[in-house]
């Protein structure tokens, strides 16, 4: 607790709460009882991709509906040992677009 009271204090920059962080995180918390019953626990897993895919378009600046379209139309041309190609910042030339 120390550590980060002096890291706060000697930083100038670092926010004294973690607002940024639950604000993030709402989505996920007032859907929870909506994803208990997913079916299995396998369409759990799924679900936590997704959002973990979405999230990460997010971070990147990408509207996360364009770039699944782009993942969802690309997915089948690499090789498997290429898909990491498709990660958000992996991506060349892809342009974030606004959202409709």
């Amino acid at each position: 607790m120390g550590q980060a009271l002096i890291f706060y204090c000697d930083d100038g920059v670092a926010e004294i709460d973690n607002n940024i962080a639950e604000n993030a995180l709402r989505g996920c918390c007032l859907g929870r009882k909506n994803f208990l019953f997913l079916g299995a626990d396998s369409s759990g897993d799924r679900a936590a991709a997704m959002y973990s895919l979405i999230g990460t378009a997010k971070m990147n600046g990408i509207d996360p509906e364009a770039y699944l379209r782009y993942v969802f139309t690309h997915i089948a041309d690499p090789p498997i040992n290429r898909v990491a190609e498709l990660i958000p910042w992996n991506i060349a030339n892809f342009q974030p677009k606004s959202s409709v």
